[in-house]
């Protein structure tokens, strides 16, 4: 992080005494003293969900790029850099411009209570609106009804990820209450992707949309997406794609590049078939099953492999283990850290039966990390202290091989990761 960003995030933290307060009123207020740069963004795709949302703004960044069109993007956390979370017209935003804008924004905002997102958010479409684009790829930061991103008042499209449980302590303690809050994001006129879903889910999503006059458009029932040959076949009420496979593995990819293309067919912007069949093969999102190539892979015998994902709540330990079922050639051993108040038995239940070795770590500088001991307790003593991630690859390295290592559990235990790898493919 730039060190001109560290004071004002520093100063900002000062301002409001939760870290994390859903609320629209404070940054409307900052917005108009800012001239509403909100109202003056090109077209916008905004994502809500539990996990996939970053995967299906990588699709959606990608599929309008395949068009030569230019993209903004507001994504968060980030993993190493603060500049990772805006992207204005294709490229990340520099050191020089992102601390210029944070602190004209902190000045503009003169001391008013604020959240350090809800700052981040302002400057995210401050600098968007000073520069042209065809389209504004909005991921929501959590929740939806009450999340900063959700001042925008009609998008061109709207799109909801798969929701599992997460954040109960802020967005409730059901799948339901959870759906509500994600459903906020739900705008009369506007087109709703949705993926693949629990049936109690589902009823909220599409009643939601029918109070308000959205359409909504559900996997299985208006949009497929399927295995096909060598790659995949999208169809809709529109006619049908033949794709190839996904940059970002993982069957769970296939619903995001399914939940984006149905989303940004339907909002009539007029990207071609192109766009989507040139687009799925170059979406990139870090840390999102990704094969590590660098000094932590070179800790590992020749014939390992080394893997990273960001997955750490319930939902993305069914998916992740769902694919560690497919990865029948080789043992896989897990390396998992994880971040306070996560629900780490739940995470780690599907995974242990894939596993060869279980192995809980914390890393020094990872935020918020849950303790060893916990995460040992999680897993019913199955797993044993790293206690570093390069500790536990010094120690599995010595079982028999040929084998892959999957690291996960915390997107903070993935920036700790990509820092100490350096070489990333």
């Amino acid at each position: 992080m730039a060190s001109r960003i560290e004071g004002v995030v520093a100063r900002l933290h000062g301002l409001h005494p939760r870290l994390i307060d859903l609320s629209l009123d404070r940054l409307l207020g900052l917005l108009e003293k800012l001239g509403n740069p909100h109202l003056r963004l090109p077209p916008v795709f905004h994502v809500a969900g539990t996990n996939g949302k970053g995967s299906t703004c990588a699709f959606a960044r990608a599929f309008a790029e395949a068009a030569g069109w230019r993209v903004h993007v507001y994504t968060s956390p980030h993993l190493v850099r603060w500049n990772e979370r805006i992207r204005i017209a294709g490229q990340l935003v520099t050191d020089t411009a992102l601390d210029d804008a944070m602190e004209y924004v902190e000045q503009v905002n003169a001391g008013a209570p604020v959240t350090v997102f809800e700052v981040n958010t302002a400057v995210a479409f401050h600098l968007f609106a000073s520069t042209p684009a065809e389209l504004c790829v909005l991921e929501v930061g959590l929740g939806g009804r009450g999340d900063a991103t959700n001042v925008i008042a009609r998008p061109a499209a709207c799109a909801i990820t798969s929701i599992s449980m997460d954040h109960r302590e802020l967005l409730g303690d059901t799948l339901e209450a959870i759906a509500r809050e994600k459903a906020g994001i739900i705008k009369p006129g506007v087109p709703v992707a949705i993926g693949a879903q629990p049936a109690n889910v589902t009823h909220v999503l599409t009643s939601t949309a029918k109070c308000v006059g959205s359409s909504a458009l559900l996997r299985g029932r208006d949009w497929h997406i399927d295995a096909h040959r060598t790659g995949l076949r999208y169809s809709d009420a529109l006619g049908s794609l033949e794709l190839p496979l996904p940059s970002l593995r993982g069957r769970y990819q296939w619903d995001n590049a399914g939940v984006a293309i149905a989303a940004l067919r339907a909002c009539g912007l007029g990207l071609p078939d192109s766009a989507f069949t040139d687009g799925i093969t170059h979406a990139d999102w870090p840390a999102r099953l990704q094969r590590m190539h660098g000094r932590l892979r070179d800790m590992l015998p020749a014939d390992w492999e080394l893997w990273l994902d960001g997955g750490h709540n319930p939902g993305a330990g069914i998916v992740l283990a769902d694919h560690l079922a497919e990865w029948t050639d080789r043992p896989t051993h897990l390396i998992v850290g994880m971040k306070q108040a996560k629900d780490s038995a739940e995470f780690l239940g599907p995974l242990m039966p894939h596993a060869a070795s279980l192995w809980a770590v914390a890393e020094p500088d990872q935020h918020l990390a849950l303790s060893v001991d916990a995460i040992i307790a999680a897993s019913g003593g199955m797993a044993r202290p790293g206690p570093t991630v390069a500790n536990a690859l010094r120690a599995v390295a010595t079982e028999a091989g040929p084998a892959r290592v999957l690291i996960c559990g915390s997107l903070y235990l993935a920036g700790e990761v990509m820092k100490q790898d350096a070489s990333v493919a």
